[in-house]
């Protein structure tokens, strides 16, 4: 059984959900999204989610159709429908109907969307042994900030790690490190947790601010500073971080072996952290 979606004001089956082929989301990818994690029917950060969501939303120029409560409460009824306790809330809202034209609508009605999805767990084998991912240049816009749905410069990029077999596409522009094509990107040198600060060249990662507040808490060193493409290719742990790998260690990087060639002891750490957060914060469970 397929749960249902909402689009516009009500819920129904997703195909039944139908928006007008003038709507700006279509024509011009004019539009933000967000990728809710929910476990055991609780969404995961989602006040970040929404700070996340309001600032894409910003960075484009249109006003939010709701506030946080009424989000909260869309988010709320469609997990009710959905029969999985883990999955994802993808949340998407463009700018609606109008002319084909770039400028905006004098009115506009934006067209708000929301799904569930499915959340299918990291394999044993992923964790224990690590991904694969490749390098490549960092061709897209200025605007990285904004989670905007036009995504095809990042679809381009991830297929090139998809043809290749590798888990993720890293990014580099000019000769720094960005983040993957679909995640954030920490590296671990000598002990210390590395990852690139938050700026219009990367999305600012949910994920990404929990392991780093994670490795505060637990006194693991930490720096948040550039990372130059000598020493991505020098690391001695290199992780993947985002809503749906959560934390996952990339152990060949180009088909050159990362480290040792398997999760390093820091990630280690950091993943049972993690899994801990997650459990005791959304189950009331202890790891």
């Amino acid at each position: 059984m397929t749960p249902d979606v909402y689009l516009n004001g009500a819920f129904l089956p997703l195909d039944q959900a139908k928006v007008p082929v003038m709507d700006r989301g279509f024509l011009f990818g004019d539009g933000v999204y967000e990728v809710i994690p929910c476990y055991d029917r609780h969404p995961f950060r989602l006040a970040d989610h929404m700070r996340r969501l309001h600032a894409s939303l910003d960075g484009i120029g249109l006003s939010s159709p709701h506030d946080d409560a009424a989000w909260g409460l869309l988010i709320e009824q469609l997990i009710a429908r959905t029969p999985w306790d883990d999955l994802g809330v993808y949340l998407q809202v463009t700018r609606g109907p109008g002319p084909r034209d770039h400028a905006f609508p004098v009115e506009v009605t934006p067209t708000v969307f929301l799904m569930p999805l499915e959340i299918k767990p990291v394999s044993p084998q992923a964790l224990a042994e690590g991904v694969t991912a490749l390098t490549a240049r960092d061709n897209r816009w200025l605007r990285c900030d904004i989670k905007a749905t036009s995504l095809l410069a990042n679809v381009l990029l991830r297929q090139l790690s998809v043809d290749a077999g590798c888990a993720e596409t890293i990014l580099l522009r000019d000769g720094w490190l960005t983040e993957g094509s679909a995640s954030s990107v920490f590296i671990v040198r000598d002990g210390v947790i590395i990852t690139p600060p938050e700026s219009h060249l990367m999305l600012p990662g949910v994920t990404y601010d929990v392991v780093l507040e994670l490795a505060r808490e637990a006194g693991m060193a930490c720096e948040v500073r550039a990372v130059s493409e000598a020493e991505l290719r020098a690391a001695d742990e290199i992780w993947l971080t985002s809503s749906t790998k959560e934390v996952l260690a990339v152990t060949r990087l180009d088909d050159q072996r990362v480290g040792e060639g398997r999760p390093g002891a820091v990630y280690q750490r950091m993943l049972a952290a993690y899994q801990h957060y997650k459990y005791t914060t959304m189950r009331g469970k202890t790891a």
